[in-house]
């Protein structure tokens, strides 16, 4: 494993000291996440793994507020941890299923960026912005750098759609975004699987995957996917790449601040009634 995948991994998956408390009550979302393991608490990894009576992040129990869009949704944090890293989070099951990018998603299609799967976190997940405390469990600062809604993409070699959580079992998923920063279509591939019993999250210790922004021929796509009828336009000239974004320069969606804003503000920015 490269140095990269180790930093974003401990700042990801390694807490700075154990915690003390003791893991918040199960919220009774049991609804099958990717793991596919019925009956077990898919937030099980993440509330162990945090004292939610030292850190201000959601304990899973909220009920995060209904926006009716009917699609699920896509957050990318940016979190300056023990290593600066991307966290990845899509909307599957009732759970954000979630990997570490140390360097950050790519809309060039040409880049492929590893991406380290970490514990499912809760809904409410997705508005949390601010600084995590010294010693906690990925202590450091957080920026909600975009947000917006996907739409499955996964289909098997006849062209049938494969439901989004079977593709993450079997370990590729296509997806498009849209409403946010990032756009298009995008693939998740599992390369290397993981040693040992999965945990709630489905992942055994050692998984590794790749984020990769697909290339696109044809006519220009929709919002969400939907082609342009007919199909007698000339192709779209292609959007200009603009790559990875600049961690130390990106600002929040949800505030506009930079991680030295927030880090010099200090304390949580949430809201669990979005």
């Amino acid at each position: 494993m490269s140095a990269a995948a180790k930093g974003a991994r401990a700042a990801a998956g390694t807490p700075g000291r154990k915690p003390g408390g003791k893991p918040a009550a199960s919220s009774g979302n049991s609804s099958g996440t990717s793991s596919g393991r019925a009956g077990k608490d898919p937030l099980g990894t993440y509330r162990r793994k945090r004292d939610f009576a030292r850190t201000a992040e959601p304990s899973g129990d909220e009920a995060p507020g209904a926006d009716g869009a009917g699609t699920p949704s896509y957050v990318i944090q940016i979190h300056d941890a023990s290593s600066l890293h991307f966290d990845f989070r899509l909307e599957v099951d009732g759970v954000l299923k979630s990997w570490a990018v140390p360097k950050g998603p790519s809309d060039d299609p040409h880049d492929k960026r590893l991406a380290m799967p970490t514990e499912d976190h809760p809904m409410a997940y997705r508005d949390f912005e601010g600084v995590i405390e010294a010693g906690e469990y990925g202590g450091g600062t957080v920026i909600v750098w975009d947000a917006g809604r996907y739409r499955n993409a996964s289909t098997d070699r006849s062209g049938r759609e494969i439901p989004f959580a079977e593709a993450l079992r079997r370990g590729h998923a296509s997806f498009r975004l849209f409403d946010g920063k990032l756009h298009g279509r995008w693939s998740l591939t599992r390369f290397r699987k993981g040693e040992g019993e999965p945990d709630e999250s489905g992942h055994a210790k050692g998984e590794a995957w790749l984020l990769v922004r697909s290339e696109e021929r044809g006519p220009a796509r929709r919002a969400g996917g939907a082609g342009r009828a007919g199909g007698s336009r000339a192709p779209a000239a292609p959007a200009r790449r603009r790559g990875t974004p600049d961690p130390g320069r990106a600002r929040s969606i949800r505030t506009g601040r930079t991680l030295r804003q927030v880090a010099r503000a200090g304390g949580p920015v949430w809201h669990s009634d979005r």
